[in-house]
């Protein structure tokens, strides 16, 4: 059956987001075409919106970063993919459309068990988490994670990954209720920051060591506060700064303790680094999809074309793991 020529899209006029008709793109020689059933909200896209995250070089203006569905075209040189394939795949842009392109490199093939929404769940957070916890940071059984936002697609994704290859977690969330789902999806201790002090509060469920290694999103006055709560040889991996990109810290303790400080962003790396994130998402992570033992948080799906609904729920910061538009 053809291809029709055009396609709803949303895009960015301003600030806002607004559906358009746009031309379905061609595949290259290694890109797939999907046909879009779901693609995952993330903050990213939110930051893109008010002007504050631009797509890298080459990318759609069109928002959207993960997505879910079917292959309905090949690039020239692709072989082990094939029309009619269910795939989720990591983009650089493009996801919030009724069709998008992915590089074959980056598209995972969608379990049996898992719908549409919930593999669109899947990418960005799952690629992001390993890449920082498992390979930046080399988080090992035994130890100990400290997760900020624990409620967020980020947190839900970390809290399932760490406990399944063994590790202690504790997340910070924003409300009792955040708290309590986190502790009910695997986290060991769970803190609200808004009622607690996080640092006094880690170093009481680690009977004053301190945690091995902090995922953070918050940055800002967070970071000299997570020095406090790591203990010798730990690891802070920043992966966003939601309290803004500076902060005034005591180096003595990094060199006591001789800690590591890094971070990453993923979206502007480029396809071979972060094909071999998929890689071993397939070879650790996706067994475990398979089985259920672990398994994507969805707080809300909504329409393609309320996308704008969408982010007013993740500014909200109401939702406990992700938003999902469906197509």
């Amino acid at each position: 059956m053809p291809l029709p020529k055009q396609m709803i899209a949303i895009e960015i006029e301003n600030g806002v987001l607004k559906p358009v008709q746009r031309a379905i793109p061609t595949p290259s020689a290694n890109q797939v075409l999907i046909k879009v059933a779901a693609a995952g909200v993330n903050r990213p896209d939110v930051m893109q919106r008010k002007g504050l995250y631009p797509a890298p070089s080459g990318a759609s203006d069109i928002p959207g970063l993960e997505v879910a569905g079917t292959i309905v075209a090949l690039g020239d040189n692709i072989s082990q993919l094939h029309e009619g394939d269910r795939v989720c795949a990591l983009v650089s842009g493009g996801g919030y459309a009724e069709y998008c392109l992915a590089s074959t490199a980056l598209c995972l093939p969608i379990q049996e068990n898992l719908s549409f929404n919930e593999a669109a769940a899947l990418p960005e957070t799952f690629f992001t988490v390993w890449s920082n916890v498992f390979d930046r940071a080399h988080l090992q059984p035994g130890e100990t994670l400290l997760v900020h936002g624990g409620s967020s697609g980020i947190g839900t994704t970390a809290i399932q990954l760490a406990k399944a290859f063994n590790a202690k977690v504790i997340v910070t969330a924003g409300s009792n209720e955040k708290c309590e789902f986190c502790l009910q999806l695997g986290a060991d201790g769970a803190i609200n920051y808004k009622e607690q002090d996080f640092v006094e509060e880690t170093m009481r469920f680690t009977d004053n060591k301190g945690v091995d290694v902090i995922l953070d999103m918050i940055g800002g006055d967070y970071f000299p506060r997570n020095l406090k709560c790591m203990t010798d040889d730990a690891r802070l991996v920043q992966i966003a700064i939601q309290n803004g990109p500076k902060a005034e810290i005591n180096l003595l303790p990094v060199m006591l303790k001789r800690l590591t400080l890094t971070g990453s962003t993923l979206r502007a790396r480029d396809d071979a680094f972060k094909a071999a994130i998929a890689g071993r998402l397939i070879e650790k992570v996706w067994p475990l999809l398979a089985s259920g033992q672990i398994k994507p948080v969805i707080h809300s799906t909504f329409a393609l074309i309320d996308a704008a609904l969408a982010h007013q729920l993740m500014e909200s910061s109401q939702h406990i793991g992700k938003i999902i538009l469906t197509v």
